[in-house]
Protein backbone atom coordinates (compact mmCIF):
# COMPACT_ATOMS: atom_id res chain seq x y z
CA UNK A 1 0.00 0.00 0.00
CA UNK A 2 1.07 3.22 -0.88
CA UNK A 3 1.67 4.53 3.20
CA UNK A 4 3.68 1.29 3.85
CA UNK A 5 6.79 3.23 4.25
CA UNK A 6 5.37 5.73 5.99
CA UNK A 7 3.79 2.78 8.50
CA UNK A 8 7.28 1.23 8.32
CA UNK A 9 9.44 4.35 9.74
CA UNK A 10 6.85 4.95 12.34
CA UNK A 11 7.27 1.92 13.40
CA UNK A 12 10.86 1.48 13.54
CA UNK A 13 10.63 4.95 15.57
CA UNK A 14 8.85 3.16 18.13
CA UNK A 15 10.90 0.32 18.23
CA UNK A 16 13.81 2.02 18.48
CA UNK A 17 12.50 3.66 21.96
CA UNK A 18 11.13 0.40 23.01
CA UNK A 19 14.64 -0.66 22.94
CA UNK A 20 16.05 2.05 24.94
CA UNK A 21 17.20 1.37 28.43
CA UNK A 22 15.85 4.45 30.23
CA UNK A 23 12.64 6.64 28.59
CA UNK A 24 14.15 10.33 29.07
CA UNK A 25 13.33 13.82 27.13
CA UNK A 26 16.12 13.09 24.70
CA UNK A 27 14.64 9.55 24.09
CA UNK A 28 11.12 11.06 23.49
CA UNK A 29 12.13 13.82 21.33
CA UNK A 30 14.46 11.71 19.21
CA UNK A 31 11.17 9.37 18.10
CA UNK A 32 8.99 12.28 18.14
CA UNK A 33 11.41 13.93 15.56
CA UNK A 34 11.58 10.32 13.50
CA UNK A 35 8.07 10.10 13.00
CA UNK A 36 7.78 13.58 12.40
CA UNK A 37 10.62 13.60 9.60
CA UNK A 38 8.19 10.20 8.10
CA UNK A 39 4.91 12.60 7.79
CA UNK A 40 6.63 15.70 6.49
CA UNK A 41 8.50 13.06 3.79
CA UNK A 42 5.15 11.51 3.23
CA UNK A 43 4.25 15.00 1.83
CA UNK A 44 1.53 15.61 4.97
CA UNK A 45 1.36 18.92 5.88
CA UNK A 46 4.06 20.91 8.15
CA UNK A 47 1.35 22.32 10.50
CA UNK A 48 -0.55 19.27 11.00
CA UNK A 49 2.72 17.13 11.77
CA UNK A 50 3.48 20.38 14.00
CA UNK A 51 0.59 20.33 15.49
CA UNK A 52 0.65 16.45 16.13
CA UNK A 53 4.45 16.64 17.68
CA UNK A 54 2.89 19.31 20.27
CA UNK A 55 -0.08 16.74 21.55
CA UNK A 56 2.08 13.92 21.66
CA UNK A 57 4.32 16.25 23.97
CA UNK A 58 1.41 17.50 26.25
CA UNK A 59 -0.06 14.15 26.32
CA UNK A 60 3.24 12.19 27.39
CA UNK A 61 4.70 14.40 30.33
CA UNK A 62 7.70 12.96 31.57
CA UNK A 63 8.48 14.69 34.77
CA UNK A 64 4.40 14.25 35.84
CA UNK A 65 4.24 10.66 35.30
CA UNK A 66 4.05 8.59 38.33
CA UNK A 67 6.92 6.14 39.20
CA UNK A 68 6.53 2.74 37.10
CA UNK A 69 4.13 4.02 34.51
CA UNK A 70 4.91 2.37 31.60
CA UNK A 71 6.04 5.01 29.84
CA UNK A 72 6.63 3.01 26.54
CA UNK A 73 2.82 2.03 26.11
CA UNK A 74 1.48 5.75 26.77
CA UNK A 75 3.81 6.81 24.21
CA UNK A 76 2.39 4.04 21.76
CA UNK A 77 -0.79 4.75 22.43
CA UNK A 78 -0.60 8.63 22.62
CA UNK A 79 0.92 8.07 18.57
CA UNK A 80 -1.81 6.10 17.48
CA UNK A 81 -4.45 8.06 18.77
CA UNK A 82 -2.54 11.46 17.33
CA UNK A 83 -2.32 9.75 13.76
CA UNK A 84 -6.40 8.82 14.54
CA UNK A 85 -7.20 12.64 15.01
CA UNK A 86 -4.78 13.50 11.88
CA UNK A 87 -7.11 11.43 9.85
CA UNK A 88 -10.99 11.49 11.54
CA UNK A 89 -12.38 15.08 11.25
CA UNK A 90 -14.93 13.85 14.34
CA UNK A 91 -18.19 13.82 12.04
CA UNK A 92 -19.56 11.36 10.38
CA UNK A 93 -20.67 11.88 6.54
CA UNK A 94 -23.84 11.41 4.64
CA UNK A 95 -24.94 7.88 4.82
CA UNK A 96 -27.51 6.62 1.72
CA UNK A 97 -30.58 4.78 2.50
CA UNK A 98 -32.23 1.25 0.79
CA UNK A 99 -35.71 2.78 -0.79
CA UNK A 100 -34.73 6.13 -0.18
CA UNK A 101 -33.70 8.57 -3.12
CA UNK A 102 -30.01 9.86 -2.48
CA UNK A 103 -28.00 11.90 -5.07
CA UNK A 104 -24.21 12.10 -4.49
CA UNK A 105 -22.33 14.53 -6.47
CA UNK A 106 -18.69 13.92 -7.04
CA UNK A 107 -15.99 16.54 -7.62
CA UNK A 108 -12.22 16.59 -8.36
CA UNK A 109 -9.54 17.64 -10.31
CA UNK A 110 -8.70 16.12 -14.28
CA UNK A 111 -6.74 12.86 -13.96
CA UNK A 112 -7.68 12.13 -9.80
CA UNK A 113 -9.95 8.94 -10.90
CA UNK A 114 -13.42 10.68 -10.87
CA UNK A 115 -15.22 8.91 -13.23
CA UNK A 116 -14.06 5.57 -12.10
CA UNK A 117 -14.10 5.76 -8.32
CA UNK A 118 -17.98 7.20 -9.58
CA UNK A 119 -18.24 3.41 -11.08
CA UNK A 120 -17.07 1.65 -7.74
CA UNK A 121 -19.14 4.15 -5.24
CA UNK A 122 -21.83 2.58 -7.18
CA UNK A 123 -21.05 -1.10 -7.47
CA UNK A 124 -20.24 -1.39 -3.98
CA UNK A 125 -23.49 0.10 -2.92
CA UNK A 126 -25.51 -2.30 -5.86
CA UNK A 127 -23.74 -5.03 -3.85
CA UNK A 128 -25.15 -3.53 -0.69
CA UNK A 129 -28.95 -4.23 -2.08
CA UNK A 130 -29.09 -0.51 -3.45
CA UNK A 131 -30.06 0.04 -6.71
CA UNK A 132 -27.53 2.89 -7.61
CA UNK A 133 -27.70 5.12 -10.86
CA UNK A 134 -24.75 7.41 -12.88
CA UNK A 135 -25.25 10.66 -14.67
CA UNK A 136 -22.51 11.85 -16.72
CA UNK A 137 -22.33 15.94 -16.62
CA UNK A 138 -18.79 16.02 -17.65
CA UNK A 139 -19.14 17.66 -20.89
CA UNK A 140 -15.50 19.03 -20.68
CA UNK A 141 -13.37 16.29 -21.18
CA UNK A 142 -13.83 14.59 -24.83
CA UNK A 143 -14.34 10.81 -24.10
CA UNK A 144 -15.72 11.43 -20.10
CA UNK A 145 -19.16 9.80 -21.37
CA UNK A 146 -17.70 6.71 -23.18
CA UNK A 147 -15.94 5.70 -20.68
CA UNK A 148 -18.74 6.00 -18.12
CA UNK A 149 -20.71 3.74 -20.29
CA UNK A 150 -18.27 1.35 -21.03
CA UNK A 151 -17.44 1.32 -16.87
CA UNK A 152 -21.72 1.41 -16.28
CA UNK A 153 -22.18 -1.45 -19.09
CA UNK A 154 -19.71 -3.32 -17.46
CA UNK A 155 -20.69 -3.21 -13.99
CA UNK A 156 -25.10 -3.34 -15.34
CA UNK A 157 -25.84 0.11 -13.69
CA UNK A 158 -28.06 2.01 -15.29
CA UNK A 159 -26.61 5.40 -16.85
CA UNK A 160 -27.36 8.50 -18.52
CA UNK A 161 -25.61 11.15 -20.68
CA UNK A 162 -25.34 13.01 -23.94
CA UNK A 163 -23.49 13.69 -27.13
CA UNK A 164 -25.01 16.27 -27.99
CA UNK A 165 -25.60 18.66 -25.23
CA UNK A 166 -22.86 21.02 -23.60
CA UNK A 167 -24.79 22.25 -20.94
CA UNK A 168 -24.06 19.75 -17.70
CA UNK A 169 -26.53 21.06 -15.72
CA UNK A 170 -29.37 20.20 -18.60
CA UNK A 171 -27.81 16.97 -17.98
CA UNK A 172 -27.12 16.71 -14.77
CA UNK A 173 -31.26 18.08 -13.90
CA UNK A 174 -32.46 15.41 -16.69
CA UNK A 175 -30.59 12.48 -15.51
CA UNK A 176 -31.14 12.82 -11.67
CA UNK A 177 -34.96 13.67 -12.21
CA UNK A 178 -35.25 9.92 -15.10
CA UNK A 179 -33.58 7.68 -12.56
CA UNK A 180 -35.93 9.22 -9.64
CA UNK A 181 -38.70 8.24 -11.75
CA UNK A 182 -36.95 4.59 -12.24
CA UNK A 183 -36.91 4.31 -7.77
CA UNK A 184 -33.58 4.26 -8.43
CA UNK A 185 -32.40 5.46 -4.83
CA UNK A 186 -28.82 6.34 -5.14
CA UNK A 187 -28.31 8.11 -7.97
CA UNK A 188 -24.24 9.75 -8.81
CA UNK A 189 -23.41 12.37 -10.74
CA UNK A 190 -19.97 12.88 -12.15
CA UNK A 191 -19.08 16.33 -12.78
CA UNK A 192 -16.51 18.20 -15.11
CA UNK A 193 -12.47 18.32 -13.80
CA UNK A 194 -9.85 20.72 -14.88
CA UNK A 195 -6.10 20.11 -14.84
CA UNK A 196 -5.66 23.28 -12.52
CA UNK A 197 -7.95 25.05 -10.20
CA UNK A 198 -10.25 27.47 -12.80
CA UNK A 199 -13.37 29.73 -12.17
CA UNK A 200 -15.18 28.06 -14.61
CA UNK A 201 -14.78 25.02 -12.59
CA UNK A 202 -15.53 26.37 -9.78
CA UNK A 203 -18.63 28.16 -11.30
CA UNK A 204 -19.93 25.18 -12.99
CA UNK A 205 -19.66 22.84 -10.30
CA UNK A 206 -21.48 25.26 -8.13
CA UNK A 207 -24.32 25.50 -11.03
CA UNK A 208 -24.58 21.46 -11.16
CA UNK A 209 -24.94 21.72 -7.56
CA UNK A 210 -27.82 23.94 -6.97
CA UNK A 211 -29.89 22.54 -9.77
CA UNK A 212 -29.88 18.82 -8.40
CA UNK A 213 -29.25 19.56 -4.48
CA UNK A 214 -27.30 16.86 -4.05
CA UNK A 215 -27.63 15.10 -0.41
CA UNK A 216 -23.95 14.62 -0.40
CA UNK A 217 -20.51 15.90 -2.37
CA UNK A 218 -17.79 13.88 -2.54
CA UNK A 219 -14.05 15.30 -3.52
CA UNK A 220 -11.80 12.54 -5.02
CA UNK A 221 -8.37 13.43 -4.29
CA UNK A 222 -5.23 11.66 -6.05
CA UNK A 223 -3.00 10.15 -3.50
CA UNK A 224 -0.32 11.29 -5.32
CA UNK A 225 -0.91 15.40 -5.38
CA UNK A 226 1.66 16.10 -2.31
CA UNK A 227 1.97 19.01 -0.56
CA UNK A 228 -0.65 21.23 -2.90
CA UNK A 229 -3.49 18.64 -1.30
CA UNK A 230 -4.32 21.08 1.42
CA UNK A 231 -5.11 24.38 -0.76
CA UNK A 232 -7.12 22.59 -3.85
CA UNK A 233 -9.05 21.04 -0.69
CA UNK A 234 -9.62 24.29 0.48
CA UNK A 235 -10.96 25.57 -2.42
CA UNK A 236 -13.31 23.26 -3.69
CA UNK A 237 -14.77 23.26 0.23
CA UNK A 238 -15.35 26.92 -0.81
CA UNK A 239 -17.05 26.52 -3.79
CA UNK A 240 -19.30 23.31 -2.91
CA UNK A 241 -20.40 21.93 0.39
CA UNK A 242 -17.58 18.92 0.34
CA UNK A 243 -19.17 16.26 2.63
CA UNK A 244 -16.61 13.29 2.15
CA UNK A 245 -13.35 12.43 0.54
CA UNK A 246 -12.31 9.57 -1.45
CA UNK A 247 -8.44 8.64 -1.81
CA UNK A 248 -7.58 7.59 -5.08
CA UNK A 249 -4.43 5.61 -6.32
CA UNK A 250 -3.26 4.39 -2.80
CA UNK A 251 -1.65 1.24 -4.56
CA UNK A 252 1.28 3.38 -6.35
CA UNK A 253 4.37 4.28 -5.64
CA UNK A 254 3.29 8.02 -4.31
CA UNK A 255 3.85 9.29 -0.84
CA UNK A 256 0.15 9.40 -0.31
CA UNK A 257 0.63 11.75 2.87
CA UNK A 258 -0.41 15.02 0.89
CA UNK A 259 -4.02 13.48 0.49
CA UNK A 260 -4.42 13.12 4.13
CA UNK A 261 -4.31 16.76 4.38
CA UNK A 262 -7.37 16.94 2.52
CA UNK A 263 -9.30 15.70 5.59
CA UNK A 264 -7.82 18.45 7.33
CA UNK A 265 -8.86 21.22 4.76
CA UNK A 266 -12.58 20.06 4.09
CA UNK A 267 -12.83 19.02 7.94
CA UNK A 268 -14.88 15.92 6.05
CA UNK A 269 -14.28 12.16 6.66
CA UNK A 270 -12.12 9.95 4.19
CA UNK A 271 -14.91 7.01 3.61
CA UNK A 272 -13.48 5.42 0.73
CA UNK A 273 -9.73 4.77 -0.63
CA UNK A 274 -9.29 3.27 -3.88
CA UNK A 275 -6.20 0.32 -3.90
CA UNK A 276 -6.54 -0.45 -7.92
CA UNK A 277 -8.11 0.16 -11.71
CA UNK A 278 -10.26 -2.68 -10.99
CA UNK A 279 -13.92 -2.20 -9.95
CA UNK A 280 -13.73 -4.24 -6.27
CA UNK A 281 -10.67 -2.28 -5.35
CA UNK A 282 -12.03 -0.22 -3.39
CA UNK A 283 -12.25 0.11 0.43
CA UNK A 284 -14.02 1.01 3.26
CA UNK A 285 -12.05 3.49 5.20
CA UNK A 286 -12.01 3.21 9.04
CA UNK A 287 -9.84 5.26 10.74
CA UNK A 288 -8.44 3.05 13.82
CA UNK A 289 -8.03 -0.30 11.60
CA UNK A 290 -6.36 1.93 9.37
CA UNK A 291 -3.91 3.36 11.60
CA UNK A 292 -3.34 -0.03 12.98
CA UNK A 293 -2.75 -1.25 9.58
CA UNK A 294 -0.21 1.25 9.15
CA UNK A 295 1.78 0.91 12.14
CA UNK A 296 2.04 -2.86 11.39
CA UNK A 297 -0.37 -4.49 13.77
CA UNK A 298 -2.98 -5.88 11.66
CA UNK A 299 -7.17 -5.06 11.34
CA UNK A 300 -8.73 -8.55 12.59
CA UNK A 301 -12.42 -6.56 12.28
CA UNK A 302 -11.55 -6.12 8.70
CA UNK A 303 -9.83 -9.88 7.73
CA UNK A 304 -13.30 -11.16 9.66
CA UNK A 305 -15.50 -9.03 7.54
CA UNK A 306 -13.54 -10.61 4.62
CA UNK A 307 -13.96 -14.08 5.48
CA UNK A 308 -17.88 -13.19 5.68
CA UNK A 309 -18.08 -11.33 2.42
CA UNK A 310 -16.60 -13.72 0.47
CA UNK A 311 -17.17 -17.04 2.05
CA UNK A 312 -19.97 -18.78 1.42
CA UNK A 313 -22.95 -18.27 4.47
CA UNK A 314 -23.33 -22.20 4.86
CA UNK A 315 -19.59 -22.58 4.81
CA UNK A 316 -18.79 -19.82 7.58
CA UNK A 317 -19.56 -21.48 10.62
CA UNK A 318 -17.13 -24.31 9.52
CA UNK A 319 -14.51 -22.54 8.44
CA UNK A 320 -14.49 -20.72 11.90
CA UNK A 321 -14.63 -23.71 13.93
CA UNK A 322 -11.70 -24.88 12.32
CA UNK A 323 -10.23 -21.48 13.23
CA UNK A 324 -10.65 -22.04 16.70
CA UNK A 325 -9.56 -25.69 16.64
CA UNK A 326 -6.33 -24.85 15.06
CA UNK A 327 -6.66 -28.06 13.44
CA UNK A 328 -5.10 -27.15 9.69
CA UNK A 329 -4.85 -29.67 6.27
CA UNK A 330 -4.17 -29.06 2.81
CA UNK A 331 -7.49 -29.47 2.07
CA UNK A 332 -8.31 -26.22 4.12
CA UNK A 333 -5.28 -24.69 2.64
CA UNK A 334 -6.76 -24.88 -0.60
CA UNK A 335 -10.37 -23.79 0.24
CA UNK A 336 -8.87 -20.82 1.97
CA UNK A 337 -6.36 -19.92 -1.23
CA UNK A 338 -9.63 -19.99 -3.02
CA UNK A 339 -11.19 -17.15 -0.49
CA UNK A 340 -7.97 -15.29 -0.70
CA UNK A 341 -8.21 -15.32 -4.74
CA UNK A 342 -11.97 -13.97 -4.25
CA UNK A 343 -11.35 -11.25 -1.52
CA UNK A 344 -9.65 -9.03 -4.20
CA UNK A 345 -5.95 -8.22 -4.46
CA UNK A 346 -3.87 -10.38 -1.79
CA UNK A 347 -1.77 -8.13 -0.36
CA UNK A 348 -4.38 -5.92 1.39
CA UNK A 349 -5.93 -9.16 2.57
CA UNK A 350 -2.75 -10.12 4.85
CA UNK A 351 -1.98 -6.51 5.79
CA UNK A 352 -4.77 -7.46 7.89
CA UNK A 353 -3.46 -10.17 9.95
CA UNK A 354 -0.87 -8.63 12.43
CA UNK A 355 2.29 -9.39 11.36
CA UNK A 356 1.87 -11.59 8.62
CA UNK A 357 2.09 -9.69 5.89
CA UNK A 358 5.65 -9.31 4.93
CA UNK A 359 5.74 -13.22 5.44
CA UNK A 360 3.14 -13.79 3.31
CA UNK A 361 3.11 -11.28 0.61
CA UNK A 362 6.81 -9.30 -0.50
CA UNK A 363 5.90 -5.99 -0.95
CA UNK A 364 5.74 -4.86 -4.93
CA UNK A 365 5.32 -8.85 -5.27
CA UNK A 366 1.86 -9.37 -4.90
CA UNK A 367 1.04 -10.74 -8.61
CA UNK A 368 3.92 -13.24 -8.73
CA UNK A 369 2.18 -14.44 -5.17
CA UNK A 370 -1.12 -14.75 -6.69
CA UNK A 371 0.81 -17.06 -9.22
CA UNK A 372 1.99 -19.03 -7.39
CA UNK A 373 -1.35 -19.71 -5.27
CA UNK A 374 -2.41 -20.73 -8.35
CA UNK A 375 0.30 -23.24 -8.69
CA UNK A 376 0.13 -24.76 -5.43
CA UNK A 377 -3.56 -24.80 -6.42
CA UNK A 378 -3.04 -26.92 -9.48
CA UNK A 379 -0.47 -29.18 -7.42
CA UNK A 380 -3.14 -29.89 -4.65
CA UNK A 381 -5.78 -30.80 -7.48
CA UNK A 382 -3.27 -34.29 -8.08
CA UNK A 383 -3.04 -35.05 -4.18
CA UNK A 384 -5.79 -37.75 -3.20
CA UNK A 385 -8.40 -37.09 0.05
CA UNK A 386 -6.27 -38.97 1.94
CA UNK A 387 -3.67 -36.57 1.79
CA UNK A 388 -5.31 -33.52 1.28
CA UNK A 389 -7.45 -33.97 4.89
CA UNK A 390 -4.25 -35.41 6.91
CA UNK A 391 -2.81 -33.43 9.16
CA UNK A 392 0.66 -35.51 9.39
CA UNK A 393 2.92 -34.18 6.75
CA UNK A 394 5.13 -36.99 7.28
CA UNK A 395 2.37 -38.98 5.33
CA UNK A 396 4.37 -37.31 2.16
CA UNK A 397 6.86 -39.36 1.53
CA UNK A 398 9.20 -38.94 -1.96
CA UNK A 399 7.45 -41.30 -3.82
CA UNK A 400 4.26 -39.23 -3.48
CA UNK A 401 5.92 -36.17 -4.16
CA UNK A 402 7.38 -37.26 -7.36
CA UNK A 403 3.44 -38.77 -8.61
CA UNK A 404 2.57 -35.16 -7.41
CA UNK A 405 5.21 -33.51 -9.34
CA UNK A 406 4.28 -35.88 -12.39
CA UNK A 407 -0.10 -35.16 -12.14
CA UNK A 408 0.35 -31.56 -11.88
CA UNK A 409 3.12 -31.32 -14.23
CA UNK A 410 5.55 -28.89 -11.76
CA UNK A 411 8.76 -29.92 -10.60
CA UNK A 412 9.40 -31.28 -7.51
CA UNK A 413 11.15 -28.33 -6.30
CA UNK A 414 7.77 -26.71 -6.16
CA UNK A 415 5.83 -29.76 -4.42
CA UNK A 416 8.32 -29.15 -1.64
CA UNK A 417 7.99 -25.50 -1.46
CA UNK A 418 4.11 -26.02 -1.48
CA UNK A 419 4.24 -28.45 1.51
CA UNK A 420 6.77 -26.11 3.06
CA UNK A 421 4.25 -22.96 3.40
CA UNK A 422 1.50 -25.26 4.36
CA UNK A 423 3.90 -26.19 7.55
CA UNK A 424 4.12 -22.69 7.99
CA UNK A 425 0.38 -21.75 7.37
CA UNK A 426 -0.17 -24.55 9.61
CA UNK A 427 1.89 -23.49 12.47
CA UNK A 428 -0.11 -19.79 12.28
CA UNK A 429 -3.33 -21.29 11.90
CA UNK A 430 -2.42 -23.09 15.03
CA UNK A 431 -1.78 -20.23 17.04
CA UNK A 432 -5.51 -19.57 17.06
CA UNK A 433 -6.44 -22.70 18.62
CA UNK A 434 -9.15 -21.78 21.38
CA UNK A 435 -10.09 -17.88 19.11
CA UNK A 436 -13.59 -16.83 20.03
CA UNK A 437 -14.39 -16.03 16.46
CA UNK A 438 -17.29 -12.96 16.27
CA UNK A 439 -20.50 -13.64 14.15
CA UNK A 440 -21.25 -11.44 11.10
CA UNK A 441 -22.43 -8.32 13.04
CA UNK A 442 -20.43 -8.43 15.75
CA UNK A 443 -17.47 -6.86 14.57
CA UNK A 444 -17.76 -4.36 17.18
CA UNK A 445 -17.41 -7.02 20.11
CA UNK A 446 -14.33 -8.60 18.53
CA UNK A 447 -11.80 -7.54 20.95
CA UNK A 448 -14.73 -8.58 24.13
CA UNK A 449 -14.60 -12.16 22.30
CA UNK A 450 -10.78 -12.46 21.51
CA UNK A 451 -8.62 -13.84 24.65
CA UNK A 452 -5.66 -11.07 24.90
CA UNK A 453 -3.18 -14.34 25.66
CA UNK A 454 -4.37 -15.74 21.61
CA UNK A 455 -3.39 -12.35 20.19
CA UNK A 456 0.14 -12.31 22.52
CA UNK A 457 0.83 -15.51 20.69
CA UNK A 458 -0.41 -14.41 17.05
CA UNK A 459 1.08 -11.49 17.18
CA UNK A 460 5.54 -11.33 16.40
CA UNK A 461 7.96 -11.43 19.84
CA UNK A 462 9.36 -7.97 18.77
CA UNK A 463 5.53 -6.33 18.13
CA UNK A 464 4.43 -7.50 21.38
CA UNK A 465 7.58 -5.96 22.57
CA UNK A 466 7.07 -2.60 20.63
CA UNK A 467 3.38 -2.34 22.06
CA UNK A 468 4.18 -2.63 25.57
CA UNK A 469 4.17 -6.15 26.28
CA UNK A 470 0.64 -7.81 27.23
CA UNK A 471 -0.50 -4.75 29.61
CA UNK A 472 -0.08 -2.56 26.77
CA UNK A 473 -1.89 -5.24 24.00
CA UNK A 474 -4.70 -4.60 26.59
CA UNK A 475 -4.80 -1.07 26.42
CA UNK A 476 -4.36 -0.75 22.96
CA UNK A 477 -7.77 -3.64 22.48
CA UNK A 478 -9.26 -1.34 25.00
CA UNK A 479 -8.41 1.99 22.60
CA UNK A 480 -9.33 0.56 19.80
CA UNK A 481 -13.12 0.36 21.01
CA UNK A 482 -13.98 -2.45 23.76
CA UNK A 483 -15.50 -0.62 26.43
CA UNK A 484 -15.75 -3.89 27.92
CA UNK A 485 -11.99 -4.97 27.70
CA UNK A 486 -11.08 -3.93 31.41
CA UNK A 487 -13.68 -5.99 33.00
CA UNK A 488 -12.55 -9.08 31.25
CA UNK A 489 -8.75 -8.54 31.83
CA UNK A 490 -8.78 -6.16 35.04
CA UNK A 491 -6.59 -8.57 36.76
CA UNK A 492 -3.96 -8.27 34.13
CA UNK A 493 -1.20 -6.49 34.77
CA UNK A 494 1.23 -4.57 31.95
CA UNK A 495 4.97 -4.97 32.24
CA UNK A 496 6.86 -1.88 33.50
Amino acid sequence: MVLAQLGGSISRALAQMSNATVIDEKVLNDCLNEISRALLQADVQFKMVRDMQANIKRIVNLEALAAGTNKRRIMQQAVFTELCNMLDPGKPSFTPKKGKPSVVMFVGLQGSGKTTTCTKYAYYHQRKGFKPALVCADTFRAGAFDQLKQNATKAKIPFYGSYMESDPVKIAVEGVERFKKENCDLIIVDTSGRHKQEAALFEEMRQVSEATKPDLVIFVMDSSIGQAAFDQAQAFKQSVSVGAVIITKMDGHAKGGGALSAVAATKSPVIFIGTGEHIDEFEVFDVKPFVSRLLGMGDWSGFMDKIHEVVPTDQQPELLQKLSEGSFTLRLMYEQFQNILKMGPIGQVFSMLPGFSAELMPKGHEKESQAKIKRYMTMMDSMTDAELDSTNPKLMTESRIIRIARGSGRPVRDVMDMLEEYKRLAKIWGKMKGLKIPKKGEMSALSRNMNVQHMSKVLPPQMLKQIGGMGGLQSLMKQMGSKEMSGMFGGMGGER
